[in-house]
């Protein structure tokens, strides 16, 4: 099928898209002690951009606190990290990483994350680019992850509903949860480098 990447699918064919493959659990690193997290700044930091998302535990009842994020997740092309916040040494990592003015952080609807991550872990985050407003296609409509990937990749992303509302504060993450906090990150990184050659190549 041939995909026109300067218009969004619309969803009838985006469901007879192939499916996205997405990052390969050998690639995904989720940070757990000193050593993950000294290898996890060497490869990110100097890089000029990274895919970046965050996920929190969701509140179901009326007046409960919502205390995200959980996990933090950053990703370069070939490696995505997963930052459980209970961990010291992740927090100190991430903040450094994230205050950097020198690395652009990208990913899709950031504005939660940003905020939650400034009140919860002091985190002020520098250099960050909302996917979802810049790629947009109205004013009235943001850019998604699921709908860039059909536009750029010609791909079908999977977004389980049940996964991005499970449980992200605990101790042990299943293959899923971990498989789909990577791709959030992974995915806001290729979808953008995707869309700055196409905007390059239009100049």
């Amino acid at each position: 099928m041939t995909v026109d990447l300067e218009n969004p699918l619309p969803s009838p064919l985006a469901s007879a898209l192939p499916p996205y493959p997405g990052i390969a659990l050998a690639d995904i690193c989720l940070v757990r002690t000193d050593d993950d997290a000294a290898y996890a700044y060497a490869h990110l930091s100097e890089l000029k951009v990274i895919g970046f998302d965050t996920e929190t535990k969701p509140v179901f009842q009326k007046g409960q606190r919502n205390d995200g994020p959980h996990l933090i997740q950053l990703a370069s092309e070939t490696k995505a990290f997963l930052f459980p916040v209970v961990q010291p040494m992740n927090v100190d990592v991430v903040k450094s990483l994230l205050e950097a003015p020198n690395i652009l952080k990208v990913g899709y609807g950031l504005n939660d994350d940003v905020k939650q991550l400034k009140s919860k872990l002091a985190i002020i985050t520098a250099n960050v680019l909302d996917l979802a407003k810049v790629m947009r296609e109205s004013k009235q409509r943001d850019m998604g992850a699921k709908a860039a990937v059909a536009k750029f990749f010609g791909m079908q992303l999977s977004k389980s509903k049940k996964t991005s509302t499970s449980n992200w504060a605990l101790n042990s993450l299943s293959e899923k949860q971990i498989l789909y906090a990577a791709n959030d990150a992974q995915v806001a990184l290729l979808t953008y480098q995707r869309w700055l050659d196409l905007k390059n190549n239009k100049l």
